[in-house]
């Protein structure tokens, strides 16, 4: 027998023998409740089902739920499409560092400009990287993740290059010449192909490694059960599908107490289950985050703009970089113009206004920094942890109110009463929204474990909502956070590599394309800065990352 919960208080006993009239007569049941419950909600989507595969071990499957919607399906197809990576070599057991791509042996080569003569600014500036396994040997496949960057230290100058795989070992960057004098190439291994391998074969087979935990409680009697995204059906469930948005969320359920229950959600644990010497793949200083050193000059020479010469000529990449940093400020190529605020103009620009920021810790990051940045900010003691929230901060001279919330599971943090558990587009719905509001939302590096189309769903259902918000108020200002780049243990590259937040950077690009939103870069401002990476930027990143949003708010205004 299994025993699903359907939603909140209401539980399923489905007796499912082997064969016969009683299996479909389950199947039946099931479809039929299902069907129930979308005509109670009274929209327009359907509760996704969890597909479970009778095998003993994982499946993609096993983690897999059928789109709400035609379109949302065919968007699903084209955004898994968009972000399809080339195919990976199959590693042998062990593994071996011999044929996997060695950072030591590979290099970078400038190539001279097309048609000769110096570079200038308005140039592009195109590096050949061929990459060498442990051996020496040359890679004939693609699949590398590399990253590039130009820079000039002494101006505080830098911008993120534009990577291209050839699919045969050898990769281009190329880099748009936005300033005068000396700059730096710099080419960075994040993770081999081999152990892209093993990361894809991760997402796969156990997107269940990390693991969360809630705490049922009625009365005297406690018991605390494991939850998660995708859970193997080995005992009886409790559904927290949320009805509005659609977005799944299970939890086993306790042996002696009700689903309605539960009191809190946290982070259980992560589960590393590597097998023989993959570890090897994912060495800090070896192959992993290591720079590959150029074959000849590492330095170019940039000359001034040549007269009538147009911007960015001699482009060899379709698109180009979204800024980039000059005497350490964020300059924005399209779009805006960044302005610098201090604490002053930083008031001036909210004054009167209503900031709701809604996301990971990332946002929590953001909002900490505003309360510190802006002196007559204060924030109101909601006595609510300060790892999760939720936040307010009031000006009252400046009639300003910035608020935090967490996004719903899965979310890493510890202890969040089930009753602080909000979905971003439920809170959205909830907005009245106009001239004087803004909403910042950011939420990405809690979902990297889980197969991609997880998050797609969890950004479906945000997009529809800002649409909601933007048709009832036009006016209203909507900032979206990317992904950034951060410092990487095993267990970081486990958990959160830099390649899984790529493809969902990626993924939310693209989903937010076309809508009346704003992005702030925060994945070309983490590579193309000079400091080290890591998943909370340091506040010369974050002072930069303010400076456009408040110029997106305010873009009058000059600090």
């Amino acid at each position: 027998m299994m025993v699903v919960t359907i939603c909140k208080s209401r539980e399923v006993n489905v007796y499912l023998p082997k064969y016969g009239l009683f299996a479909f007569l389950a199947v039946f049941v099931l479809i039929s409740l299902l069907y129930y419950m979308k005509d109670q909600q009274k929209f327009n989507s359907t509760i996704p089902t969890q597909k479970v595969s009778n095998k003993s071990n994982f499946s993609y499957s096993y983690c897999s739920f059928q789109p709400l919607s035609h379109e949302d399906a065919l968007e699903t197809r084209l955004l898994l499409e968009s972000i399809a990576w080339p195919e990976t070599p199959p590693l042998s057991v062990p593994v071996s560092l011999e044929q996997s791509s060695d950072p030591a042996n590979s290099t970078f080569t400038i190539l001279p400009k097309k048609g000769g003569g110096q570079w200038h600014v308005g140039d592009q500036l195109e590096v050949m990287i061929q990459m060498y396994d442990f051996q020496g040997r040359a890679k004939k496949l693609g699949g590398d993740f590399l990253l590039a960057r130009l820079h000039t230290p002494t101006l505080g100058a830098g911008v993120a290059g534009q990577l291209v795989d050839h699919l045969n070992g050898s990769y281009s960057a190329v880099f748009s010449l936005l300033w005068e004098g000396n700059a730096h190439v710099e080419v960075t291994l994040v993770h081999p192909s081999e152990a892209i391998t093993v990361l894809r074969s991760l997402t796969s087979n156990q997107p269940d490694r990390i693991y969360f935990q809630s705490l049922f409680r009625s009365g005297s009697v406690s018991q605390t059960t494991t939850c998660n995204v995708c859970l193997k059906p080995t005992q009886p469930l409790c559904n927290y599908t949320d009805l509005r948005t659609g977005d799944p969320w299970f939890c086993f359920k306790p042996k002696t107490l009700s689903c309605d229950a539960r009191i809190n959600h946290s982070k259980g644990g992560f589960n590393q289950n590597l097998k023989a010497k993959e570890d090897k793949l994912f060495q800090s200083g070896v192959n992993m985050k290591v720079s590959i050193q150029a074959s000849g000059s590492a330095n170019v020479t940039v000359l001034p703009t040549k007269k009538g010469q147009s911007k960015m000529e001699n482009r060899s990449v379709s698109s180009g970089p979204s800024g980039f940093y000059y005497q350490g400020a964020w300059r924005a190529l399209g779009g805006i113009t960044v302005h610098q605020f201090d604490s002053s103009s930083a008031s001036q620009c909210l004054k009167g206004k209503v900031v709701h920021m809604y996301g990971d810790s990332t946002i929590r990051q953001w909002f900490e920094y505003l309360v510190a940045a802006l002196p007559d900010l204060k924030e109101f003691n909601l006595h609510t942890s300060k790892q999760v929230g939720p936040f307010m901060a009031l000006d009252y001279t400046n009639n300003i109110l910035v608020t935090y919330r967490c996004h719903g599971p899965p979310i890493r943090f510890r202890e969040i009463p089930t009753s602080e558990l909000r979905y971003i587009a439920n809170e959205l719905d909830g907005i009245r929204g106009g001239t004087n509001t803004i909403v910042v939302v950011g939420i990405w590096s809690h979902f990297s474990t889980f197969p991609v189309e997880v998050y797609i769903r969890r950004l479906q259902s945000i997009k529809k909502a800002i649409g909601r918000l933007l048709d009832r108020s036009p006016n209203t200002v909507v900032i979206i956070r990317t992904a950034n780049l951060k410092a990487l243990t095993l267990y970081e590259t486990l958990t959160n590599s830099d390649w899984y937040s790529l493809q969902r950077d990626k993924v939310l690009r693209a989903v937010f394309r076309g809508l009346n939103v704003h992005l702030v870069d925060a994945w070309e401002m983490s590579l193309a800065h000079s400091l080290p990476h890591s998943l909370h930027p340091q506040p010369p990143i974050i002072k930069n990352m303010f400076d456009v949003l408040l110029s997106y708010i305010c873009p009058q205004m000059a600090g």
